[in-house]
């Protein structure tokens, strides 16, 4: 028996691609420009709250470009839970040897959560979950990295200054 399967379809894309869309009058009427903005100010003031980064004449290094990413969490029904939006840096831009030696990142793996939970439910200990908001950003870097200041959120008083990361 042969079945007919319609083609895949990915979907739609509901969120802006590039930041140019995400503060102008692209958006279906229940996305608004002033949530992208909104969202936008609680990251860059966590960037600014956590230290993230020292404002610096730009030295003659490899200088990385950054963007805003953008992404809106639904509920089951489709309807809007809120919007989200990260700052990434262009960090393949970065060459091995000269602005980073090796990449790791600190991600627990699902067979340690499996043994922790096999461990405490053997020993009847009670477990706690907790959610640290914005942790990546309590890193530290071994080599000096240059980024571009976020668009939009460039400081009036130093405006041809880099972000030097910490």
């Amino acid at each position: 028996m042969l079945v007919r399967v319609a083609p895949y379809k990915p979907a739609l894309q509901r969120w802006p691609s590039r930041y140019i869309f995400a503060v102008r009058d692209w958006a279906p009427k229940w996305i608004t420009n002033a949530g992208w903005r909104a969202v936008m100010a609680e990251k860059f003031d966590a960037l600014l709250t956590n230290a993230t980064w020292d404002l610096v004449p730009p030295p003659s290094i490899n200088l990385i470009e950054c963007k805003w990413v953008y992404k809106v969490k639904q509920k089951a029904d489709g309807s809007l839970e809120r919007l989200k939006a990260r700052l990434v840096a262009h960090g393949y831009k970065q060459q091995r040897g000269v602005d980073f030696d090796e990449t790791f990142s600190p991600v627990v793996k699902a067979t340690t959560i499996r043994t922790i939970l096999s461990v405490a439910l053997s020993s009847s200990w009670s477990l706690r979950q907790l959610d640290v908001k914005n942790v990546f950003l309590h890193g530290t870097l071994s080599k000096e990295v240059y980024m571009a200041q976020l668009p939009d959120f460039v400081d009036p008083s130093l405006p041809h200054h880099i972000c030097r990361l910490r």
